[in-house]
């Protein structure tokens, strides 16, 4: 490489340095300033309902049984067990129990006379109508629970809770007073998705169970005695 070659190579790598060097500076970083006006509402974060499974001593709940019956995990654990459940009598079926089946034990119901099994419902909360259970097994058809209410009714004054009717079927004594609408209770007994205690075939609840009564404890008692149709109620 001669003397004028290495100069002119020497000289564009000179001229190539300045052009780079002699571009436009980069503006600063300036902080965009806040939004202004209006602020957008935002809902506030909501407080979800502290659900108990279980009371203080150790029954379940409406809510906390028919969790577990809809649970992979604990279905089997409920699902035909004996357990106890506090809630409030929400409805009856007393309305609905035809004339032809409302009358004394001792009494055969016409056979073409179609009548449910006693039931009532609770729930967890007084006016509940979705999610309740069907509490059955503690009366096998409405003429026992026409006899009790009768014997009720005759009972002397202050001596209405003595009386006593064991059903002439199932063996067990029906609960005093009458399950009705507002009264807080303990029923005790086996739960599961069927129930098979009747002889007309098996009614069956998937989605909430129900409960074959063995025993019925008052927490608090209905604040009216039940009746079935056509009954003249007692003053």
């Amino acid at each position: 490489m001669n003397v004028r070659l290495a100069l002119l190579i020497s000289l564009a790598s000179i001229a190539g340095s300045a052009a780079l060097g002699c571009g436009p500076s980069e503006e600063p970083y300036k902080a965009k300033p806040a939004v202004s006006g209006k602020k957008a509402a935002m809902p506030a974060v909501p407080t979800l309902p502290q659900k108990q499974k279980k009371t203080p001593d150790g029954a379940f709940t409406v809510w906390g049984i028919t969790h577990d019956l809809r649970s992979k995990v604990h279905f089997e654990e409920v699902n035909g067990k004996p357990v106890s459940i506090v809630g409030y009598v929400v409805k009856t079926n007393f309305e609905s129990a035809p004339a032809c089946a409302i009358h004394k034990t001792g009494k055969g119901d016409p056979p073409d006379c179609k009548a449910p099994i006693p039931t009532f419902s609770i729930a967890d909360e007084k006016g509940e109508t979705k999610d309740v259970i069907d509490v059955m097994g503690w009366a096998s058809n409405f003429a026992q629970v026409y006899t009790l209410i009768d014997a009720i009714d005759r009972s002397p004054k202050g001596k209405e809770g003595e009386a006593k009717l064991a059903d002439e079927f199932w063996g067990a004594e029906l609960p005093n007073p009458i399950p009705n609408v507002g009264a807080k209770v303990k029923v005790t007994g086996n739960y599961g998705v069927t129930f098979t205690k009747a002889s007309s075939g098996a009614a069956s609840n998937p989605k909430y169970g129900i409960m074959t009564a063995e025993k019925i404890e008052y927490l608090e008692p209905p604040p009216e005695k039940a009746y079935l149709p056509g009954m003249k109620k007692k003053p």
